[in-house]
């Protein structure tokens, strides 16, 4: 299967340049560019992308925005936006997983990064750059913006197995399928069952969105280095 991206960006140049690496790789390909949010939305509908790499900042309606819209459309369900940011230590990427992105990826990321995180996000079967994104999710919600939110998220818990709890704990701690199958003495196929059951039960598109139930809902607790 051919991997369908669409290009989200305010900078031609920097679409131009990611284009070029994309079409270079026999699994995927380019077949939208958009200059703004909306546009991005508009695209990611009628051409059928399976991922998109959207900018944080651009006129008009921003990624962040565009990514709301995206995850709340069902008929985008599939769709798996994967958020570049200039600066790695952003707030915004903290509000675009919150929002429904699967993860982010800095703008200086190598290439090989790069195409990694398209197959990573179309699988939607890990995070993009685990220990970055926990770490700023902990700085984030350490700081206590999401308190309305607790409660809710906390009841929404009250709907998983012990053992879907402990799986949610290790995926928000980054580790992959098999190293929780390892240290839970379970199978792989196991664990992606919890997990999915975990992501229907939670309304999570995918495992970026456990995690950061996982933080808000208090289950994992930020840790202070």
């Amino acid at each position: 299967m051919t991997i369908r991206v669409l290009l989200a960006d305010d900078q031609a140049l920097l679409r131009s340049a990611f284009k070029v690496l994309v079409n270079s790789e026999p699994d995927m390909e380019v077949v939208a560019e958009a200059s703004d949010g909306a546009e991005a939305v508009e695209l990611a509908r009628s051409q059928a992308a399976d991922v998109v790499l959207m900018d944080i900042r651009m006129p008009g309606t921003d990624g962040l925005a565009a990514t709301r819209l995206i995850s709340a459309d069902p008929a985008l369900a599939h769709v798996r936006v994967v958020m570049l940011t200039t600066f790695e230590v952003d707030e915004y990427v903290v509000q675009s997983l919150r929002a429904g992105a699967s993860g982010f990826l800095g703008k200086g990321a190598e290439p090989d990064e790069l195409l990694g995180a398209i197959r990573i996000a179309a699988a939607g079967d890990a995070l993009l750059s685990p220990a970055a994104t926990k770490g700023l999710i902990a700085k984030f919600l350490a700081q206590g913006d999401s308190s309305d939110g607790d409660g809710v998220r906390s009841e929404r818990l009250d709907a998983l197995t012990v053992r879907e709890r402990e799986v949610l704990v290790q995926v928000a701690g980054g580790h992959s399928n098999d190293e929780i199958a390892e240290r839970l003495s379970v199978s792989p196929l196991t664990v992606k069952t919890h997990v999915n059951r975990a992501m229907a039960k939670l309304g999570a598109r995918d495992r970026a969105q456990l995690v950061v139930i996982a933080y808000e809902s208090g289950l994992v607790r930020p840790r202070v280095e």
